[in-house]
């Protein structure tokens, strides 16, 4: 392959003579007489601008599981409340969808934990899995079969059972698909403490359960794709008032 930058001979020779006769042509420029020429000062770099983002310190952890949370009535975030399930598809994956926005209150008494209770809601167009074309599967015959009015998922606890300091058994009736039974969430609490935007007095649980789709209503193609439905709930909820 042609280098486009090799030059004819004759070009060359003459770059080379030039460059070659230059240290002699500046000392015969040169005079005693000629003022003297004063470096170039150097400039001093300028400081640093401070990030954009404001730098410093990072913002530290408020939410503390060492932290005793006030008794009172508590509302969940929905901004930073979620359900994400999964099961199992014919055996060869393991699917998972999620429900975003989900709404409701928390009352907690930490000097009296089995009295605390919790309802929560979400409406059933709030629940997505990974595509869109299987979104409309579940809305339709095989599953949900929604047709009118978009149906509300609810859970309203009936009792509460505290396991150690962090930890609880949380019984319900959670309505789905318009049939009601009986589910136990096994709870943890995350932590407590003021929300630094708008110093609400916050606190966050999970909790992880199992449901059967049959229970529902809701078992096309078991045992092919899996009656049993993991969940986990996460709710981030802030103190009313």
């Amino acid at each position: 392959m042609t280098n486009p930058f090799k030059s004819p001979v004759s070009l060359t020779a003459f770059i080379l003579t030039g460059v070659m006769s230059l240290p002699a042509f500046a000392q015969d420029a040169a005079t005693d007489d000629a003022p003297a020429t004063e470096a170039p000062a150097t400039e001093t770099p300028a400081e640093a601008a401070p990030p954009a983002d404001g730098g410093g310190d990072p913002m530290q952890r408020p939410g503390n599981d060492d932290t005793v949370p006030t008794a009172g009535t508590y509302s969940f975030d929905p901004a930073h409340s979620q359900i994400v399930f999964e099961y199992n598809h014919m055996g060869f994956s393991t699917s998972h969808g999620f429900v975003n926005g989900v709404e409701g209150t928390l009352n907690i008494d930490p000097d009296d934990p089995s009295a605390a209770t919790v309802e929560a809601s979400f409406p059933l167009d709030a629940l997505r899995t990974v595509d869109a074309e299987l979104d409309q599967h579940v809305m339709g015959p095989d599953f949900f079969n929604v047709t009118g009015e978009v149906p509300v998922v609810t859970f309203k606890s009936t009792s509460v059972e505290a396991d150690g300091d962090d930890e609880a058994r949380v019984t319900g009736d959670l309505t789905l698909n318009g049939v009601t039974k009986p589910v136990t969430l096994e709870v943890e609490f995350e932590g407590a403490g003021l929300d630094p935007m708008t110093q609400a007095e916050t606190v966050g649980f999970s909790a992880e359960a199992e449901i059967k789709r049959s229970d529902f209503n809701l078992g096309a193609f078991a045992p092919a794709v899996s009656d049993e439905v993991e969940f986990e709930i996460n709710v981030e909820a802030k103190k009313d008032g």
